[in-house]
């Protein structure tokens, strides 16, 4: 990619003239996050800095968005009370998230 098609904010990069949605908060595990319309979940969390979002079932071992496209399974989440990939929601103001301890999905 040429120069002009990026830039860096804050270490994140960016294609030139893109627009974040309008804020939202998201809540998980009781903290407000903040967040923008149009993201995933999954990019809402990994933007907050929380890369880990649940627990596997047998070694408790950390486990966050992976393939980010539905298919690994890594990003489940709690969402509204039901289990739901991250990667797969698109958030909305007042969501309400529970990260996982076990299989999840």
């Amino acid at each position: 990619m040429g120069t002009a098609l990026v830039e860096t904010l804050r270490g994140a990069v960016r294609f030139a003239g893109s627009r974040r949605g309008a804020p939202v908060t998201i809540r998980v595990d009781g903290v407000a996050i903040a967040a923008h319309d149009g993201e995933t979940v999954a990019t809402a969390l990994l933007a907050a800095g929380l890369r880990a979002v649940r627990t596997s079932a047998i070694r408790r071992e950390p486990r966050g968005p992976l393939c980010l496209m539905g298919t690994c399974q890594d990003c489940a989440v709690e969402i509204d009370g039901a289990t739901d990939l991250a990667c797969q929601r698109f958030v909305r103001d007042g969501m309400v998230i529970a990260l996982v301890d076990g299989a999840g999905a």
